[in-house]
């Protein structure tokens, strides 16, 4: 099969906790013919799924390296403790890093918070994910901050979360490499944008057009093209036909009277 021949497609990578949802939706309404496929990976593999060129874009966590990559942040996630239903962190509706000072804090290999030093007293071992470390919370091990998507995506009926005002925060951004910004990745960053569909940066991207190719556009279905205007002895022609038209309904091109 050969290039021209290929279907067009749109991969979008997105790290967990991520609900591209609502933009894949527009996505189809706006783009039919181009499927848009997601990819999701892990939170430490996004940067190097874009790099490889595994997908087109991705909604990723920031940092990112951004001498190799283009970003647009989306939102700031309010980071949660998650703790038993049963535990006295549940009798208020915030905490602060000092009230889990002696509690035992879970520090999965996948954590996505980038702590200079983890809040309470470390557990024995560091579990695999954060899917592991919410499990060790229902087992009453241990208490979890993660962000707020994070503790949604791994809910449990006996589990529930409060607010850490003084935590650190992640931050989930659109991002591409630099030198890959296609018109289909601009399409894309015109619906997270809310661009509307009318839009003149809504849709794909445009190559300039030169003077051939504008007078074929008009000509194409969108418009008639304009005849040239009349030079030399045609223009005279013109004008001076137009002058004796006038003339007949009243000379000189004023309306005559009615009768």
């Amino acid at each position: 099969m050969t290039g021209s021949d290929a279907t067009v497609s749109f991969r979008l990578a997105y790290v967990p906790g991520a609900t591209p949802a609502k933009w894949v939706r527009i996505w189809n309404e706006r783009l039919p013919d181009v499927p848009l496929t997601l990819v999701q990976v892990p939170a430490a593999e996004a940067s190097e799924t874009l790099r490889r060129g595994a997908a087109d874009a991705g909604i990723v966590r920031l940092p990112v390296d951004r001498t190799f990559f283009s970003a647009i942040p989306l939102y700031t996630e309010t980071t949660v403790v998650v703790v038993p239903k049963d535990h006295l962190v549940t009798a208020v509706d915030e905490v602060s890093l000092a009230d889990l000072a002696d509690e035992v804090a879970l520090h999965p290999l996948d954590d996505v918070l980038g702590w200079e030093r983890p809040p309470g007293e470390p557990a024995f071992e560091r579990p695999a994910t954060t899917e592991d470390a919410v499990e060790l919370v229902a087992a009453g091990v241990g208490l979890l901050v993660v962000p707020q998507s994070l503790a949604r995506l791994h809910h449990r009926r006996d589990l529930t979360y409060r607010p850490v005002v003084d935590a650190p925060q992640s931050s989930v951004a659109l991002s591409w490499p630099e030198e890959a910004h296609t018109d289909l990745v601009e399409a894309f960053i015109g619906i997270v944008r809310g661009r509307t569909v009318n839009s003149t940066r809504g849709g794909t991207r445009t190559r300039p057009q030169g003077p051939d190719q504008r007078e074929d556009q008009r000509a194409d279905g969108k418009g008639t093209r304009r005849k040239p205007a009349p030079t030399g002895r045609s223009a005279r022609a013109t004008t001076r036909g137009r002058r004796d038209g006038g003339a007949k309904g009243g000379g000189r091109g004023r309306p005559g009277r009615r009768s």
